[in-house]
């Protein structure tokens, strides 16, 4: 399905963190904010969740396992909804996929505040899966494709900060509502705030249009007669990109969700803090993991994509084995926490940008939001399978065993795959 024009690779000549946003278009720049914006509000509500484990834990007497299951269930949904949202982005539009997915996540978030009892929170957490899910794919292809191949990298990788500041934003809402609430009305509230991102809505439908290449894509398919099938990322040359691209996908979300999914209890548990004295800890972990996507934007668009991936998982890798394994005083584990959120989170700045230009443009939204949530779906067993082992061992063990692996699985697959920093996109396909 390729053709020249899709391989089509310019130079990046300024290649400086800022240099980008000063270089874009009006419509680049709203697409950024919004997108940016969704991203935030994305991270607040998935780490909602695991900033009140803890309390639902001791609220409603239900083990680990069972808790990290609404965390899997949430992340297995929002595979289903990910890869959902890829195929209606490429027939009916990005943006209108997009305002779609940011409603019904902002809906289930409200309704999970009124849960009144563990099997109904399970159900409305998978529910609020999907629309997660579905946010990023059509988010990252309605920015891969609005903002040009020399900049790409970094303004895909600037918006992926936005989920740093959405989780610092349900940090600082945790240790101000549990600080003013008794536990058993704190972490209902925490959900209602998860509504926020509707609001996004009205700013999309106002200011951020389809992107050209997208539409003009949509125009030649449908003058032919033809409808893009999903199932075309399964074939062909194309199926050992879809393969490989989903194992990276696997590790680089496996490993990120065994470590932040339970660092907080980690926190709380095997180092004996209380909810309000690990906001700093976490704030050093969130602090870096900021930095990391700035700066993996950044060597992104510099040094490649598959060079961020090689780089980063080497580091990770590293961190995670020193912060859980070794006998660490809790003035060190605070400092280790920038290096770790910056290792563990940075790079993701390259993922949007790397799948974005993996496919051809018909079948982007099908490839990047299935490649992007199958690893999702796998890695969304890790955070249930670190709480079941954590019977059996330490909690710090089950997380570093768990993370190692994903981690090593990203660096292989990463390497295998072929570096697309610069490629222009275009409505051929």
């Amino acid at each position: 399905m390729s053709t020249a024009a899709e391989t089509t690779v310019v130079p990046i000549e300024d290649t400086s963190l800022t240099g980008f946003y000063n270089g874009m278009t009006t419509a680049e720049r709203r697409t950024f904010w919004a997108c940016a914006t969704g991203w935030a509000l994305d991270g607040m509500d998935f780490m909602i969740y695991p900033l009140v484990i803890g309390t639902i834990i001791a609220l409603w007497k239900v083990d680990a396992g069972t808790a990290g299951l609404a965390g899997t269930v949430t992340l297995l949904a929002s595979a289903f909804g990910g890869w959902a949202a890829g195929y209606l982005a490429d027939r009916i539009g990005r943006v209108r996929t997009l305002q779609f997915t940011i409603i019904w996540f902002s809906l289930f978030s409200l309704l999970c505040a009124f849960a009144q009892n563990f099997e109904q929170l399970l159900v409305l957490r998978a529910l609020l899966g999907l629309g997660f899910g579905g946010e990023w794919a059509a988010g990252a292809v309605l920015m891969g494709e609005t903002i040009r191949a020399e900049y790409r990298g970094r303004a895909v990788g600037s918006v992926q900060s936005g989920w740093a500041v959405g989780w610092g934003m349900a940090v600082l809402a945790q240790a101000a509502l549990f600080s003013l609430l008794p536990a058993d009305q704190a972490w209902r509230w925490m959900f209602a705030i998860g509504a926020l991102p509707a609001l996004l809505v009205l700013y999309l439908r106002a200011y951020v249009k389809e992107p050209e290449v997208a539409a003009a894509a949509r125009a030649k398919v449908a003058a032919a007669g033809e409808s893009p099938s999903i199932l075309e990322i399964f074939q062909g040359p194309i199926l050992k990109t879809t393969i490989l691209a989903s194992l990276v996908a696997t590790g680089c979300q496996g490993g990120y969700y065994a470590i932040t999914f339970w660092v907080p209890r980690f926190l709380t548990t095997e180092r004996k803090l209380s909810i309000v004295s690990s906001t700093g800890y976490l704030a050093a972990l969130i602090i870096g993991s900021f930095i990391g996507y700035l700066v993996g934007a950044w060597y992104a668009d510099r040094f490649g994509r598959r060079n961020l991936f090689l780089v980063f998982s080497l580091g990770a890798m590293i961190v995670v084995a020193a912060y859980t394994q070794l006998p660490l005083s809790n003035e060190v584990l605070w400092l280790l926490g920038f290096p770790l959120g910056f290792f563990a989170s940075g790079y993701f700045s390259g993922m949007g940008a790397f799948l974005t230009e993996l496919y051809p443009t018909r079948l982007r939204g099908s490839g990047q939001g299935f490649c992007y949530n199958f690893g999702r779906g796998i890695g969304a067993l890790f955070p249930f399978l670190v709480g079941y082992l954590s019977q059996m061992t330490s909690l710090a063990t089950a997380i570093c065993l768990f993370a190692l692996f994903a981690y090593a699985l990203f660096f292989v697959a990463a390497y295998a795959l072929p570096e697309t920093r610069g490629k222009v996109l275009q409505a051929d396909a």
